[in-house]
C-alpha cells in the first residue's frame, strides 16, 4: 500500500533547524516564535549569529575545561593555583546579573557583603575550598535526608541543617535576617538553583524555605 501524506518540505526543514538553534541558545519557544514570525527575519544573518555565538561558547568551554583540569592537578597536589584562575571560564555577564539582583534588591549592604566575600576568599587555598566545599555537599545531602523523610521545612531537623547553612556562608559574607532570606529566594530564582537541583530537584524550594523560616526564627 502506497504511503500517504504531505512531504516536509526544505523551507520547513529550515525552520525546524533555526528552532533547534534557538533552543540551543536556551530561547524561550515564545521568543522563538516571535523571532521567526518577523517579515524581514534574514535566515543567512541569524545563522552567522548563531555560528559567532556557539565558537564564543566553545572558547568559554574550552576554558571551563582547563578550568577543572588545573583543579584537579591542584587537588592532587601537583601545582598551586591562583584564586582568580579557579573562575577562568565562567561568564563573567551572570555573575555580574547575580550580584546586580543582589545589590539592587538589597542595596548598599549587598554590595559591601559581594566586596567581603571576595576578599575573604582572595588568599583561599587548596584546602580552604576543598573544607569549604565538603562542609556544602554535606549540608545538601542532610537536607535532602530530610526532604526524602517527609519532615516539613520548619521542622527542628531542618532548622539544625540550616543552622550548619548560615554558619558556612558566613566564610563568604556576613547575612543578616533579611539578606539570609533573600539568599533562599535568590536560590530559588537563579541559576544558583542548579547546584542544588544536582541533589534533588525540589531541593531549592525546601531549603529556601527552610532558610526563611531559620532566618525568622533565629535572627534579629
Amino acid at each position: 500500500m502506497a504511503r500517504t501524506g504531505t512531504a516536509i518540505t526544505n523551507e520547513q526543514l529550515l525552520v525546524l533547524q533555526q528552532i533547534l538553534f534557538y533552543r540551543e541558545l536556551e530561547f524561550e519557544l515564545k521568543a522563538i516564535q516571535r523571532i521567526l514570525n518577523r517579515r524581514n527575519f534574514d535566515k543567512l544573518a541569524a545563522l552567522r549569529k548563531h555560528r559567532a555565538t556557539l565558537l564564543q561558547k566553545r572558547e568559554r568551554v574550552h576554558q571551563l575545561i582547563q578550568t577543572i583540569d588545573q583543579t584537579i592537578e591542584t587537588l592532587s597536589g601537583g601545582r598551586k593555583m591562583k584564586a582568580k584562575e579557579m573562575f577562568t571560564g565562567f561568564d563573567p555577564k551572570k555573575q555580574a546579573e547575580h550580584e546586580e539582583y543582589l545589590i539592587e534588591r538589597y542595596g548598599e549592604c549587598a554590595r559591601k557583603s559581594i566586596e567581603e566575600s571576595k576578599q575573604k576568599v582572595k588568599h583561599w587555598k587548596k584546602d580552604n575550598w576543598q573544607t569549604s566545599g565538603e562542609e556544602w555537599d554535606a549540608i545538601c545531602k542532610d537536607t535532602v535526608n530530610n526532604l526524602q523523610a517527609k519532615r516539613a521545612a520548619d521542622s527542628f531537623e531542618v532548622e539544625s541543617v540550616i543552622a550548619r547553612h548560615f554558619q558556612w556562608l558566613k566564610q563568604f559574607w556576613t547575612p543578616t535576617k533579611e539578606s539570609y532570606a533573600g539568599h533562599g529566594a535568590f536560590i530559588v530564582a537563579s541559576e544558583l538553583g542548579k547546584s542544588y537541583e544536582k541533589y534533588d530537584p525540589a531541593l531549592p524550594s525546601y531549603i529556601a524555605i527552610g532558610i526563611k523560616v531559620f532566618a525568622d526564627r533565629r535572627l534579629t
